[in-house]
């Protein structure tokens, strides 16, 4: 099937009506249409996935012959991660608002001027990236190494790369804690059921405190490096072109934000369609009052048609994690998994760090924290008796945001390797620290949270 696009969207649109009006035999027709997207799917995926996907079919089925499950009973229960996939189809469109506004170049105006060492430049590239990628997410990284490579010339090239792959995988995951664009933050609300205004001012808690920590510390490392002056300084024209974009983009997120809020808050829905529904008329109103209709649309439709026909492997990696999940809360299996949370019962701290060691050590071998979330979600219930809905909400996100500068073969730390011709390891090696502060910092949080 090569135009999945249309296919797809019949689907998530008939999961949004579900939501609504709910319906058995809508939700067994859903199931059936989830499976029949796997089956289409698992050989477009990549083999990571086509893994990660087998073992828990695997599982699943196993663990569905120790289940009082009937087989039609299974079927409705393979489309309950559909709002996640949902919530991934739309997000081109907000990327593709920030194109048309050419935010993407705002970039390239930020890191010029005013720097007399690479300690100013760092604080500064971070800022630039984090901003970029609560919108742009993946697509931040690509902007900001080519508009760094273009900065960093008069350096030598190890001292460059070195600045290249810690401003900017520290940067992108700073900006992920707290966005709602972040399917980290979506499947963690989704998986603990906390409400996402709650969530929030931890999240943001924790990015600044990163923040300060890693801005002090690159403009101690990296004060040593004189930046060269530059022959002319930005005109006023420009400068103010810059200002504006700049609250252009805080203006259009902290809307966002209220909006997702206020939703939340007013209507009773979940905050994952919340965001799905909100995504694709923000975006079109912000592009029409930017007065940039035409280009959103033509960009936005690109990108949202190559985004669909490209979901192989969240739609392996959903609906197989959707059979697992389920027959696990059916089985008696999940006593077993329930035998070492008891251990620790007493010792929470423990429990914490167990999941922390988890994300590093999987994202080690290529493993997304997407997929290591979903991992633990099969034993939710049982880690909640533990901790607190909020604290496990807070160690699931940072616990995956904090692994993102480190995993190894994560699509990030993999354009940055390729784009560099640096080994994913030395990458990782750079960020070790930045990592363990991160996750640190969670655990504790988490730890007073419960």
């Amino acid at each position: 099937m090569k135009h999945t696009i249309w296919f797809f969207s019949i689907v998530f649109l008939l999961h949004i009506i579900s939501v609504f009006f709910p319906n058995p035999l809508l939700s067994y027709t859903l199931g059936f249409l989830a499976l029949i997207m796997l089956m289409t799917s698992f050989l477009r995926a990549s083999k990571l996935f086509q893994i990660l996907g087998t073992g828990f079919i695997t599982i699943g089925i196993i663990l569905f012959f120790s289940t009082g499950l009937t087989w039609v009973e299974v079927i409705p229960l393979l489309g309950r991660n559909l709002s996640l996939l949902a919530l991934l189809s739309v997000l081109p469109w907000m990327n593709s608002v920030v194109a048309a506004g050419r935010f993407d170049k705002l970039m390239q105006h930020l890191l010029q001027g005013n720097v007399q060492h690479l300690g100013q430049l760092y604080q500064r590239s971070t800022t630039a990236m984090m901003s970029l990628t609560a919108f742009l997410n993946v697509s931040s990284a690509t902007i900001a190494q080519d508009v760094l490579v273009d900065n960093l010339k008069p350096f030598k090239k190890n001292i460059a790369n070195k600045f290249i792959m810690m401003t900017t995988l520290r940067g992108y995951s700073l900006a992920l804690p707290w966005s709602p664009l972040e399917v980290l933050l979506a499947m963690a609300i989704f998986i603990t059921g906390v409400n996402y205004a709650a969530l929030l001012p931890w999240m943001i808690f924790i990015t600044i405190l990163m923040y300060a920590l890693d801005s002090l510390w690159g403009r101690w490392f990296f004060r040593k490096y004189d930046y060269p002056s530059l022959e002319a300084t930005p005109k006023r024209k420009q400068n103010d072109q810059k200002r504006s974009k700049i609250i252009q983009l805080s203006i259009a997120l902290s809307s966002f934000l209220a909006f997702v809020i206020l939703l939340g808050n007013l209507l009773d829905i979940d905050f994952i369609l919340i965001v799905t529904l909100l995504v694709f008329p923000f975006a079109c109103v912000w592009a029409l009052v930017m007065k940039r209709w035409k280009s959103f649309w033509v960009i936005g439709t690109t990108r949202w048609k190559n985004s669909m026909n490209n979901m192989h492997n969240f739609i392996v990696l959903f609906v197989t994690l959707a059979l697992f999940t389920n027959t696990l809360n059916e089985s008696p299996a999940l006593m077993i998994a329930q035998e070492p949370i008891i251990l620790f019962a007493d010792y929470p701290i423990v429990i914490l760090i167990m999941i922390q060691l988890l994300f590093v050590c999987l994202s080690m071998f290529g493993v997304h924290p997407v997929a290591t979330i979903g991992i633990l979600s099969g034993i939710s219930s049982l880690l909640m008796d533990v901790l607190s809905p909020m604290s496990l909400a807070v160690i699931l996100i940072i616990g995956g945001v904090s692994t993102v500068p480190i995993g190894t073969y994560g699509l990030v730390v993999t354009i940055i390797s390729m784009s560099l011709k640096q080994s994913p390891y030395y990458i990782t090696y750079y960020n070790l620290i930045y990592s363990f502060v991160f996750g640190w910092i969670g655990i504790l949080l988490a730890y007073l949270l419960i």
